[in-house]
This record gives structure tokens, sequence and C-alpha cells, in this order.
């Protein structure tokens, strides 16, 4: 009986890369850098190794990492890296009911900080429904009441079964711009870059009815690979922190 030959995806070895810099940071980081070039021009000792230390941090913020994402339509994975900080069971949000978004929903917060990545990944594959932008207030987002006080952004992606997933970009106290890669009537891929904000915030994911978290808190996310959910599954995970 012949041999069954491995898929490729396994004779294939994996190798580290640095990560490219986003486009929408390049400018930053080129600004940054020429303000390091008069800084040791004119403080040739230690403001000017500061600004270094400085270029490289925006060169980092803006890092945008190759992500590999499971290929399973039943799986809701992670929109932002960073930390999960609130699970917890809220109605939709009221800019998303004239859509069809009622009832309770899982809410998962994921709080990014300025040394997280922070290019933003569509949860799930399928077309943006709606874009909602709301203006607002610059909290803490680790609070509650950022989802409802800060500035936000909403995302609404539709799959061909119909099953929709919001989830939404808030604003926090250094964040002052909220970036969509996408426009309403797009295509997306789970996984896919959707969007970016400006030095830390965070994300919230809304599950639907019937699904539960598989992710704890306290717990880290990796944007567009940690899977967040299973639709239709409620697994009562419970943890603790080590």
């Amino acid at each position: 009986m012949p041999a069954l030959e491995k898929p490729d995806s396994q004779l294939t070895a994996v190798k580290w890369r640095f990560p490219s810099v986003h486009p929408e940071g390049r400018k930053f980081t080129l600004i940054s850098a020429f303000f390091t070039l008069v800084a040791f021009w004119a403080f040739p000792d230690m403001i000017g190794w500061l600004m270094v230390g400085l270029t490289i941090w925006v060169a980092t913020f803006f890092r945008d990492p190759v992500r590999t994402t499971p290929v399973d339509p039943k799986l809701i994975v992670a929109p932002a890296d960073g930390l999960v900080t609130m699970i917890s069971r809220v109605p939709a949000p009221a800019e998303l009911a004239a859509d069809g978004m009622a009832g309770e929903y899982t809410r998962v917060s994921i709080f990014m900080s300025v040394f997280d990545v922070h290019i933003n990944r569509s949860p799930i594959a399928g077309t943006v429904r709606r874009i909602a932008y709301i203006p607002g207030k610059f909290l803490n987002a680790d609070l509650d009441k950022a989802s409802e006080d800060n500035e936000r952004q909403h995302f609404l992606v539709e799959r061909d079964d119909g099953t929709r997933i919001a989830f939404t970009q808030i604003a926090g106290l250094v964040a002052r711009r909220i970036m969509s890669f996408v426009s309403e009537g797009d295509r997306v891929g789970a996984g896919e870059r959707i969007g970016l904000i400006r030095f830390g915030s965070r994300v919230d994911v809304f599950l639907p009815s019937g699904t539960g978290s598989l992710v704890l808190l306290g717990q880290r996310t990796i944007a567009g690979e940690t899977v967040l959910g299973e639709l239709g599954v409620d697994p009562h995970r419970s943890g603790s922190s080590q």
C-alpha cells in the first residue's frame, strides 16, 4: 500500500520576518526621523537618543504583521490585539437597532495598549452592511461607559446566510483618530484588515444569542487569529490567572 503524501502545508516551514510598517504610519515615522536628525544636530547627547527611541516606537506602533486566520465560517476571530478586559451581556448598540440588531448579546471588550498592534480585522467573512461613526468623549477606554460616551465607530458585517456580527472601535484617553479601510457594501474576509485606531484604545465584539465567549477575562488576543467564539456554541468557560 503506497504511503500517503503529506499536505504541502506540513512540508513547508514558515520563517519569522520583521513586520512591515502600515502605509498610514510611514509619514509619522518619517516626521519622527526628521526631528531625530534635528535633535542630534542641536542636542547630540541625551535628547537625540531619546528621539531615536521615539522613532523606533512610532514605527513599531504602526507595524502590520501577517496573520493566519482559521478558515471556518462558524468561527468568530478577534478583531484586535490586546487584553480581554470585559465580558458581559448587553443590548445591541442603539445606533444599529434600525439594522435588525435587537435583544441581548455577549460583548467581548479588547483593550489595546500603546504597545499592541493597532490594525483591526474583521471577525467574520461577509458584506459590510453598516458603518456608523459617532463623535463623543475621550474617556479611559477601560471604563464600561466608554462604549456609550466615547467617540466610536460601529461595523456590521453580514454573512451569506444572514448571520450578522457587530463590532465597535472605541477611542480612549490617547486615541484621537479612528480609521476605516472599508466602505459599506464591501466584501471582507475573516481576518481582513478593516481599520486602525491611533494610539491605544478598545474594540468591542457582539456575539449573537446562543454564542458564548471562548476567551477569558485577562486573556490576550491576536487579531485575525484568536478565536473568540463559535456560532451556536456557548461553552460557559471559566479560568484562573496564574
